[in-house]
């Protein structure tokens, strides 16, 4: 790290300059950062996935002066999108580091150290884009001691040193490291002195998994989902789908009993525990226990059916401009449903519109050149985060909604469509689900398949294996079952908030595309590609 930071200061970046990072998670992009920051500079990481359009708006907009380039791919997609500003791009996989190293020898090691102490907590470290699910992304400024106050809130909460990283823990991460999630809880390793793996992405985790053998397991919900999917897959495959329903069945309704669960209920638990629950803790490395949550709400009914199974499932909440979690759902102590409870130094509260605030020392430092954008932001010392929901009465947090998505229809009714997508989202033959209805007569849903599920689905109907979604559009039989996913969701609210038509597209959704790199659904996006799908629910 520190011949890099030679070589950034022989290359002539200074103090406050700002430095792209496009790589995907490795450990040469934590290199790149820590050298980056010991030059007293500042890393702007840019997502693989990023658009053509999105890549040159983040380097124009942070005034980048150079750039890191995992390979030869987002070499090129760097220099076709820079601005004249960068005047350097450096390849990881063709010798850039080493090249930077060369040319840091003729720097001396007390330079190095100058420009280190130089940095202080209120050095500006990094600027994190927003995913812009619903606009262009902003960038969020975000300062050493943002991200030092962040680290020490997590490494502080209940049972986390003790027991998630107790012993020879470890992490196998995934997800990108531009998303800052990923970047806390690495450094919350880096900081407890504990292992770290990297993959370049979730394609090759099947196959990582049982090699490296983590303890804990840094996720999103969808990649939950899949696992679990895949894992239901592979029994239906070997006649033994009923075996699966009913293992799944009884993990959550063991963890929903706690203490209170029966002997026949206890007796079942020890059984499937045998026989399916094993399974997919060999799925998982074999050691697996501490699956950490965040990203996007994870169903209830996953999560008692993980915890069931004997992981523990801590599910969090925060937001790029908190740099990262503000909530856990600690071990020892969750309430599922929730998103946990402030973290140490953190304070949440519930504002008269809904809307959920936050206040502590790991909140950013506002929007990068974006004034009235961050005056926006900030309620007094409170930071908006236009999340909607609620504490109960020991302080635990539950989200209902996102204040932006809200969708007000044609008769004025208020519907948060967030609840109603997780809610249809838990069917195993769904994809993604995408309410709509702003300004429209009634509620209405565009919903993609599962690729590998409506593989099985068709085979189980005898439908063609080639045949698409879109094609069976109309079918009877596919419109049953999406109908059984719609109709669940429909009974956890109001007639006027049902979803009352829905129309299955053809394909599935790409990050990049409809998606983030965290599998969020791009909303303003989705509603412009899907116009003339939208318009025939209404038609």
């Amino acid at each position: 790290m520190a011949a890099v930071a030679a070589g950034l200061i022989a290359q002539a970046i200074r103090p406050g300059d700002r430095v792209c990072l496009m790589a995907a998670a490795s450990l040469d992009w934590m290199i790149c950062d820590f050298a980056i920051w010991a030059a007293g500079a500042v890393t702007v990481p840019v997502y693989e996935t990023s658009s053509a359009e999105q890549i040159a708006w983040q380097l124009a907009d942070s005034g980048a002066v150079a750039a890191f380039a995992g390979n030869v791919k987002y070499a090129e997609a760097i220099r076709r999108a820079r601005p004249a500003t960068v005047e350097a791009i450096w390849q990881l996989d063709d010798g850039g580091l080493d090249e930077l190293a060369r040319a840091g020898q003729q720097v001396t090691a007390g330079e190095v150290a100058r420009r280190r102490g130089a940095v202080t907590a209120g050095t500006l470290a990094t600027i994190v884009y927003t995913s812009g699910t619903t606009g262009r992304p902003k960038g969020c400024m975000i300062t050493h001691g943002n991200l030092t106050e962040a680290v020490r809130s997590v490494l502080s909460a209940p049972g986390v040193r003790d027991r998630v990283l107790a012993g020879d823990a470890s992490s196998l991460f995934f997800l990108p490291l531009s998303h800052v999630l990923a970047r806390i809880v690495s450094l919350c390793l880096v900081r407890a002195g504990k292992r770290i793996g990297f993959l370049a992405g979730p394609s090759g985790l099947t196959a990582a998994l049982p090699v490296f053998r983590p303890t804990i397991l840094l996720t999103v919900p969808r990649v939950l989902e899949k696992v679990v999917d895949a894992a239901r897959g592979r029994a239906e495959a070997q006649g033994r789908r009923q075996l699966f329903e009913a293992a799944e069945a009884t993990a959550i309704a063991w963890n929903r009993a706690g203490d209170r669960a029966g002997v026949s209920l206890r007796l079942r638990h020890a059984l499937y525990q045998r026989v399916v629950y094993a399974r997919l803790h060999a799925a998982l490395g074999g050691q697996a226990r501490w699956l950490i949550s965040g990203g996007a709400p994870l169903s209830e009914d996953l999560a008692h059916f993980l915890n069931g199974a004997g992981f523990t499932v801590m599910e969090g909440w925060g937001l790029t401009e908190t740099t990262g979690a503000v909530t856990l759902n600690p071990p020892g102590a969750q309430r599922i449903g929730s998103v946990g409870l402030p973290l140490p130094g953190c304070a949440v509260r519930a504002v008269a519109d809904g809307e959920i605030e936050v206040q502590g020392p790991n909140v950013f430092q506002g929007y990068w050149r974006d004034p009235a954008a961050t005056a926006e932001a900030f309620d007094g010392r409170w930071l908006r985060t236009g999340d909607l929901g609620r504490l109960d009465e020991d302080g635990y947090v539950y989200l209902t909604g996102r204040k932006k998505e809200l969708i007000v229809t044609a008769s004025g009714k208020n519907v948060a469509p967030s609840a109603l997508e997780d809610k249809v989202r838990e069917h195993w033959l769904i994809g993604e689900c995408v309410v709509v209805g702003d300004r429209r007569p009634y509620i209405a849903a565009l919903v993609t398949l599962d690729a590998d599920a409506f593989a099985r689905w068709k085979q189980r109907h005898g439908k063609p294996a080639t045949v698409t979604a879109g094609q069976l559009r109309e079918d009877t039989d596919l419109c049953e079952a999406v109908q059984e996913a719609i109709g669940r969701a429909n009974l956890t609210v109001s007639h006027a908030e049902a979803i009352k038509r829905f129309r299955i597209l053809d394909g599935t959704f790409a990050v990049g595309a409809e998606l983030t790199p965290t599998q969020k659904v791009r909303r303003d996006f989705v509603l412009d590609k899907y116009a003339g799908d939208i318009d025939a629910l209404y038609a």
